[in-house]
C-alpha cells in the first residue's frame, strides 16, 4: 500500500462533523472539486466510513459524539497509514490543534476558511504537507519545538468534556451565553449548565476567575 494518493481522479474525501447542515454546505463548496465518498456524524460512524471507505482525506471536526476527533485518529492512524487527516473546526484553541496533532493529523483550519482555500488545504494534505493557518502553527511550533508543556495537561482541563472546553474558552474570551449559544449551535439553557458544571470542576466562583485562570493558562 503507497502512502500517497492516487493520481487519477478527483481526490477522495470523508466529512466527519455532527452538524449535518455543516456538512451540507461543506459538500456544496466543494463542488466536484474532491469526490465525498462518506460522511459521519459520531466518532464510531466515523471510524466505520474511514474503514469502509479508505479516502485519501478525512475532513475531521475535533469535538463528536462519542469520543470527539483524537479517538478517531487513535482508532484509524495506525491501520491506514495512506488516509491522511484534515482538522476543521470552529475552535481555534491550542489543546485542541496540539491534541489531534499529537493524534496524526496533518494539518488545522478552521470553519471560517472559504471554499477555495479548504480544496487547496485537502490537495497539499493528499500530498503530505502540513497545513494550518499562521496562528495555528504557532501552537504546534511552541509545543514541538520548543518544549512548551502540552496544554492537555493543563490541570483540571482534563476534567472537562470537548464540549465544555470548546464552552469554557468562548465564555472565557468575554462571549455571552447567547453568543456562545449562537456560535456552537445550542440553546443558552444548555450553555448555562456547561458553565456550570465547568465552574463547579475547575472549583471557581465565577465567569471573571475562569476567565482569569484560562488567561493564565495560555488556553485563550
Amino acid at each position: 500500500m503507497t502512502d500517497q494518493p492516487s493520481s487519477v481522479g478527483p481526490l477522495r474525501v470523508v466529512l466527519v462533523d455532527d452538524h449535518q447542515m455543516f456538512r451540507s454546505g461543506v459538500r456544496a463548496e466543494l463542488g466536484g472539486r474532491v469526490d465525498v465518498v462518506g460522511e459521519a456524524g459520531d466518532t464510531d460512524e466515523a471510524i466505520a466510513v474511514i474503514h469502509r471507505q479508505r479516502p485519501d482525506v478525512v475532513l475531521l471536526d475535533v469535538h463528536l459524539p462519542g469520543g470527539g476527533g483524537r479517538a478517531v485518529l487513535d482508532a484509524c492512524t495506525a491501520d491506514l497509514p495512506a488516509v491522511r487527516f484534515l482538522a476543521l473546526s470552529v475552535s481555534d484553541a491550542a489543546d485542541d490543534v496540539i491534541g489531534v496533532v499529537r493524534g496524526g493529523a496533518r494539518g488545522y483550519v478552521t470553519k471560517n476558511i472559504s471554499g477555495d482555500d479548504l480544496v487547496d488545504a485537502i490537495r497539499r494534505v493528499a500530498d503530505g504537507d502540513a497545513v494550518f493557518s499562521p496562528r495555528l502553527a504557532g501552537f504546534v511550533l511552541d509545543a514541538f519545538s520548543s518544549g512548551a508543556d502540552d496544554p492537555l495537561e493543563v490541570e483540571g482541563l482534563d476534567q472537562l468534556s470537548p464540549r465544555e472546553r470548546e464552552v469554557m474558552r468562548l465564555i472565557a474570551r468575554g462571549y455571552t451565553y447567547r453568543e456562545v449559544a449562537r456560535d456552537l449551535v445550542l440553546s443558552v439553557k444548555t450553555v448555562e449548565t456547561h458553565v456550570s458544571a465547568v465552574l463547579r470542576k475547575l472549583q471557581l466562583s465565577n465567569r471573571h476567575e475562569l476567565a482569569r485562570w484560562a488567561a493564565a493558562r495560555h488556553l485563550v
